[in-house]
């Protein structure tokens, strides 16, 4: 196996992988969130306004860290800044 395929095949696990646990994190910190404002909500009517603006923040800021896995990944697969190095290696 050469270097290129190593380099292919590493990039395309690792960028699997970063979505994989991006996914998840972001998945049970959003269902922390969701479930803890509509407790707060159950025990405070009256605030609901507060609480539902602070929750969408909160869920917004959340999702940014899936939006940075998603970018990582994307980079790893189509502008992998290691395949120019080996392919100059490689003489091609």
């Amino acid at each position: 196996m050469d270097s290129i395929t190593l380099i292919a095949m590493t990039s395309i696990f690792t960028a699997g992988f970063t979505i994989a646990i991006g996914g998840i994190g972001v998945a049970l910190g959003e269902g922390r969130a969701v479930a803890t404002a509509l407790s707060a909500l159950a025990q405070q009517p009256d605030a609901a306004a507060t609480i539902t603006r602070t929750l969408f923040v909160g869920i917004a800021m959340v999702e940014s860290v899936a939006i940075y896995c998603l970018v990582i990944s994307m980079i790893l697969i189509f502008a992998n800044p290691f395949w120019s190095h080996f392919i100059a290696l490689a003489g091609g």
